[in-house]
């Protein structure tokens, strides 16, 4: 199942952002975790990350650093800031108090 494009723009910097709130990770094993610990609910291409790792940066919620593997391949790791730690508690307890109303609408195991 995909998650139509306005859903997305919420969840997806959540999710991101809770990713990175486990450790600095790297734009493709965004992509990859991104994709296998939702099932694939939400999943997104390199060409949606990216701009929202951009976007993330800009607003001071992550920042990143450049380095070299061993076999020479330059990455570009994401870590969250202090101000995106703050970011996640509020945007985690938002969703937490969405999802508690739905399920008091009846939507809890749909």
């Amino acid at each position: 199942m995909r998650i139509e494009r306005e859903l997305m723009r919420g969840a997806g910097p959540l999710a991101v952002l809770t990713l990175l709130g486990r450790g600095e990770m790297y734009g493709y094993e965004l992509v990859q975790a991104l994709s296998k610990r939702t099932d694939g609910v939400l999943a997104m291409g390199q060409s949606t990350l990216y701009p929202m790792l951009y976007n993330l940066e800009a607003k001071g919620l992550i920042a990143s650093r450049h380095d070299t593997t061993s076999n020479g391949r330059a990455r570009k790791y994401y870590r969250l800031t202090a101000r995106g730690k703050k970011r996640l508690a509020h945007d985690t307890e938002q969703w937490r108090a969405v999802n508690l109303a739905l399920s008091q609408l009846g939507l809890a195991g749909v």
